[in-house]
């Protein structure tokens, strides 16, 4: 294990004794809000404590079995006691080996947002009819693998695009830790491959944006200034059925400080329509916010994950080869087709992998 990540370990033992000692105190409860912060704390420094001590056991499991080993390693009146001793070095390394990226993991800053449900927002972007239906393309590829994953995924809003595919749709995916897994998602996908309508097979670029932000809680939805939106209904069209056609139950929310906007016309009243809308309008401030702060960071340091800017091209979908490149982590995989049809863990782990990386890193670097 590195120095600098046992230097922080040994905290938590420290810690843990003093969270003992406060949350004994008389009187604790008469603060409830410390009262729970403390009691969360508590328990998330005893899953790290707990965890190491457990480590440190299986250390000195090691350190002795090999100690057995030296000791009596030309007895062969020992033979017995030998295949015993090599048997627990190898158990015991195994298991140093998954307590130690497990206390790494526990060590990273943990994003609060991760657990969230996600407004999975996908553009059409240079290339006219050709991005729309590659549009169309990435929602069903993002559709197919929340199914595969357990998520519950809904349309928010649709534009349609002139030959078909998307000039713009929202998707709103539901489950367990959805924005932790698809944040990475957020910026420029561009297709290259010849279109439909191509008469001399001539392969063309064109791209789409995605913008992954996190569902906004209730309580953050009262911040917004009533005197700042424009609310319109409209007759939502689109799948649907009849009722979809009849009534004004369609929502267009504006925002008019920033000329952001937010559709919903899925649901079947205007009510949950409006709801709808204003947590997507709610969740593209928050997005623009966070745009703003990145690119501030930026100017220092470039993550090599980047800032989940829509301007930031991140990868390329070449059908003529099958190939998916993701330029951030240098990944290129020969399976598009896999891909297509949601097949994109190895992409969402491996980017995964790369920030945590990259958390270790700016780890070390504050702790020297």
């Amino acid at each position: 294990m590195k120095p600098f990540l046992r230097q922080q370990l040994e905290r938590y033992p420290i810690r843990l004794g003093e969270l003992n000692f406060f949350l004994q105190q008389e009187g604790i409860t008469d603060d409830m809000k410390k009262y729970l912060a403390l009691n969360k704390e508590h328990a998330e420094v005893t899953t790290v404590a707990g965890r190491f001590e457990l480590f440190l056991k299986r250390e000195k499991d090691l350190a002795d079995a090999q100690a057995m080993l030296d000791n009596n390693d030309n007895d062969s009146d020992m033979a017995d006691m030998h295949d015993m001793a090599k048997e627990e070095i190898k158990d015991a390394k195994a298991d140093i080996a998954r307590l130690e990226d497990a206390l790494q993991g526990l060590l990273l800053p943990k994003d609060p947002d991760d657990e969230r449900n996600a407004f999975v927002e996908i553009r059409a972007g240079t290339g006219g009819d050709e991005s729309a239906l590659f549009a169309g393309d990435l929602m069903r590829m993002y559709t197919k693998y929340g199914e595969r994953m357990g998520f519950k995924v809904e349309i928010i809003s649709e534009s349609f695009g002139e030959v078909g595919g998307y000039k713009e749709v929202v998707l709103k995916m539901s489950g367990e830790n959805v924005y932790g897994k698809l944040k990475f998602e957020s910026g420029g996908h561009r297709v290259q491959r010849v279109p439909d309508t191509e008469t001399q097979g001539r392969i063309h670029t064109s791209a789409c944006t995605v913008a992954v932000m996190p569902e906004p809680d209730e309580a953050i939805l009262i911040t917004l200034n009533p005197a700042d939106l424009r609310i319109d209904t409209y007759r939502a069209s689109g799948a649907g059925g009849q009722h979809i056609n009849k009534t004004d139950s369609a929502v267009r929310v504006t925002h008019l400080p920033t000329g952001l906007v937010a559709e919903c016309q899925d649901g079947r009243s205007q009510h949950s329509n409006k709801a709808s809308a204003l947590k997507v309008l709610q969740a593209r401030l928050n997005d623009k916010d966070r745009a703003e702060r990145h690119a501030k960071e930026a100017a220092t340091r470039k993550g090599l994950v980047g800032s989940g800017d829509r301007s930031d091209r991140i990868r390329t979908y070449n059908f003529p080869q099958g190939r998916l490149t993701e330029h951030r982590i240098n990944l290129t995989l020969y399976k598009l087709q896999f891909v297509m049809m949601g097949e994109i863990d190895e992409v969402v782990e491996g980017l995964l992998l790369a920030r945590k990386a990259e958390q270790l890193e700016e780890l070390e670097l504050t702790s020297s």
